[in-house]
């Protein structure tokens, strides 16, 4: 059952009983741009920003996201850090073709804050599911989520779909906190009776798609449609295209997952690497048009068909595989966890407890600083087309990553002495920034600038916005042309 509230619309300062703004603003919230034209009760062309919370329930956003989008709505998910242990943001950003946003502190390329933005340009904003605490944090205003910060900031329309356990639905608070946002105009879709994850059968459930969809196009009913704002949203057509097919031309090597070392025919010394970010680099490097060479370990994650896949076990096999694609490469991404030592000789029986263990180890190749000096000793080197980044760099754009516990302090030498154009240093120790985790909190070293760290977001957000670092790269060295080889379809090797 969805029940309304009188002034469901604008709640800022200035509005009426129903939800408009003063005449003397006329006659609609001044922060508002909106178009001509308005589709009543449609959601076609309408931005819609789908709050997700850390519900049980949050699963079924991708349900929302998938029928939003077949009735015409653009999509924003927005996403708590406790939903995305729910679902993956890799998920919403596939149904909905944009980078979820999960940090209120998260920018635009034009430094403007991307959930004020957000919440300026939205036609309406659904949190589904909503648990009982996003429900307390919204009724008292307590803005320490990307969800909560954006409902604060937007004069949109809010549809809420509460889901939880029944006894927490049922108590007090609960019941006062869904008072209190009636009271600030905001559409509450109840939940539903039915079986909850708990065992008991009551109302808690989150209610049907068909009537969230139902009470969000009845908020948005008779509203013009805003304006987009051109970072925020672009046309759909560039979104298919991957940021306009602006990596077109160019053949990126990027490097996943974990070395193996061999001890005996058994055993091996690894790591933990899923590798995660490197397929969200590969992926987004492949939705932007590249052709990708993806030489990869060990890996938890499925591997994108469409690039050109190298398996390398070893460090010292993905050192040939890397070495000898760089040859040709407009930019390497070193995303791989590389094994720093192995045993000096590898037993070739499977080694035995009998009384015990010593291993002598041996430091491993630096693939990285190697595929440095590689292609520096080769600037200068043209490519047959003329036109790739080495017309001005004279070699390929080099980027790293440096997985850390604690602090980053050793981050800018490291990428000094690596010889990188870019170093991404993340903190593996802290939540939601390690090994196998669907978002990642990194800071970018670069040599001639100070760290700058990047607020948590999706792999694949980080992965596009490094992508767009190695384009400004390209561009500041005067090669403004996108590179022009050959392309090749992918295939596995």
């Amino acid at each position: 059952m969805v029940q309304r509230a009188a002034g469901s619309g604008c709640h800022r300062p200035g509005a009426d009983a129903e939800g408009s703004c003063s005449p003397a603003r006329g006659g609609r919230c001044p922060r508002a741009t909106v178009t001509d034209e308005g589709h009543s009760g449609s959601l076609e062309g309408r931005l819609i920003l789908l709050g997700v919370t850390g519900s049980i329930a949050a699963y079924k956003a991708a349900e929302l996201v998938r029928l939003l989008s077949a009735a015409g709505a653009d999509v924003q998910a927005l996403m708590t850090h406790t939903a995305a242990q729910f679902i993956g943001p890799l998920t919403l950003e596939t149904l909905s073709r944009r980078p979820v946003m999960l940090d209120p502190l998260e920018l635009l390329p034009d430094r403007r804050i991307a959930h004020i933005v957000a919440a300026d340009t939205a036609d309406a904003i659904l949190v589904a599911p909503a648990t009982a605490r996003w429900l307390g944090a919204m009724a008292n205003g307590l803005a320490d989520d990307v969800v909560t910060a954006t409902c604060l900031a937007s004069a949109a329309p809010v549809v809420v779909a509460p889901a939880m356990d029944g006894e927490m639905y049922a108590h007090p608070a609960t019941r006062g906190n869904v008072e209190r946002l009636r009271g600030f105009g905001y559409d509450i879709v109840e939940p539903e009776v039915g079986p909850l994850a708990s065992g008991q059968t009551a109302q808690g459930r989150l209610a049907q798609p068909a009537t969230i969809l139902a009470a969000l196009e009845a908020a948005v009913a008779g509203r013009p449609i805003r304006e987009p704002d051109p970072l925020l949203r672009p046309p759909r057509a560039d979104l298919t295209l991957g940021r306009d097919h602006d990596l077109a031309g160019w053949h990126i090597v990027v490097t996943v997952g974990g070395t193996a070392e061999p001890i005996d025919p058994v055993r091996f010394i690894g790591n933990r690497s899923s590798g995660r970010m490197g397929v969200a680099v590969a992926e987004a490097a492949l939705a932007r048009g590249a052709r990708v060479t993806l030489i990869h370990g060990a890996t938890s994650v499925p591997l994108p068909e469409p690039a050109l896949l190298v398996e390398a076990p070893t460090t010292a096999q993905m050192r040939h595989a890397v070495l000898a694609a760089l040859v040709d490469a407009d930019a390497l991404v070193m995303a791989a966890a590389v094994a720093d030592f192995r045993p000096r000789q590898a037993s070739q029986a499977k080694l035995t407890r009998g009384a015990g263990l010593s291993l002598e180890l041996e430091a491993t190749e630096d693939i990285l600083a190697e595929a440095s000096g590689s292609a520096r000793r080769s600037a200068g080197t043209s490519d047959p087309a003329g036109s790739t980044p080495r017309s001005r760099l004279g070699r390929p754009i080099l980027v790293g990553f440096a997985a850390e516990t604690g602090s980053l302090d050793r981050a800018p030498k490291k990428a000094v002495r690596k010889g990188v154009d870019l170093l991404v240093a993340n903190d593996v120790s802290r939540p939601g920034s390690g090994f196998g985790t669907e978002t990642n909190e990194v800071t970018l070293i670069t040599p001639d600038q100070p760290p700058e760290p990047w607020p948590s977001m999706s792999k694949r957000a980080v992965a596009d916005r490094l992508l767009d670092r190695v384009l400004a790269l390209h561009r500041a060295a005067g090669a403004s042309s996108a590179p022009q080889h050959e392309s090749s379809e992918g295939r596995s090797a």
